[in-house]
């Protein structure tokens, strides 16, 4: 069977598994999409009173704005998320702790595949949705004129992102071979991370910025979104950095899945 054949057959039985129990499943995607509604309705709200973020006049952030990078970095997350899940530290180091991991070595497939086809939650889908609306309604807040290309940098710099925190939660995900325990501190480069670029990294102190343009976390949408806003770069972030993002992302990806061999071949197992 070829890989591609075996993984979507993996997701086709998560998937039936979920939508045995609909009334579940809606409220599991209800629930979820409500959080992350919540969090931007709370930031939103703060907004009104404070309607250019990072300084008056032309030099801060609208609303519009800021949602353009809100829904970007939310759309992006949740896509990762629903396809990296499997690899995600607390649903491998529960694999690893029970010895399922162990399970699937035994199995005559690639593991790679079926951790990938692990934990392919369908609920996610809502905050994907929701990162879809909230982009729109950036674009009704702060109409654009789109071009083909800004589209493509966009949708480039997206699957950058995707990348990137993929090959974040490999890593993070590798690191419980032998902690068998979720890694706390990688929660700050992803989930910290997915934070921090949701906001213009103008509004951060000097120290915070060159941090996350050097992880670098800064480069994947902050510097796109410029050029789609037509707004200009601030001193010291060359115009070229907006095309960074899809490099990035590969380039993260690439070092996950040489940790993740790396951790696969050290790997000893629990005794579980």
């Amino acid at each position: 069977m070829s890989g591609v054949l075996l993984y979507f057959r993996l997701l086709r039985a998560q998937v039936r598994s979920q939508l045995n129990s609909p009334v579940s499943f809606a409220l599991d995607v209800l629930a979820t999409t409500l959080l992350t509604l919540a969090e931007f309705s709370a930031f939103a709200l703060v907004m009104q009173r404070f309607p250019h973020l990072g300084g008056p006049g032309a030099a801060g952030w609208s609303l519009g704005e800021v949602a353009l990078l809100y829904g970007m970095a939310e759309l992006g997350f949740a896509t990762m998320d629903l396809l990296f899940g499997g690899f995600d530290a607390p649903n491998l180091s529960a694999l690893v702790r029970r010895g399922g991991l162990d399970m699937l070595l035994l199995r005559p497939a690639s593991l790679t595949l079926q951790v990938f086809g692990s934990d392919f939650s369908l609920r996610r889908v809502g905050r994907m949705l929701l990162g879809v609306g909230i982009l729109i309604w950036a674009n009704r807040l702060h109409p654009l004129l789109w071009t083909p290309e800004k589209a493509l940098l966009l949708l480039l710099s997206l699957a950058g992102l995707v990348l990137f925190f993929g090959g974040l939660f490999m890593v993070g995900g590798t690191l419980t071979f032998w902690t068998t325990e979720n890694v706390e501190a990688m929660n700050i480069v992803t989930y910290g991370g997915k934070t921090l670029i949701s906001y213009p990294l103008s509004i951060y102190d000097e120290w915070l910025r060159r941090a996350a343009l050097v992880l670098p976390v800064g480069l994947l949408s902050f510097p796109p979104v410029l050029v789609v806003l037509g707004r200009p770069f601030p001193p010291g972030l060359p115009h070229w950095t907006a095309y960074v993002s899809p490099l990035a992302g590969l380039a993260f990806l690439g070092l996950g899945v040489a940790f993740w061999r790396f951790g696969l071949r050290y790997y000893q197992g629990t005794g579980s």
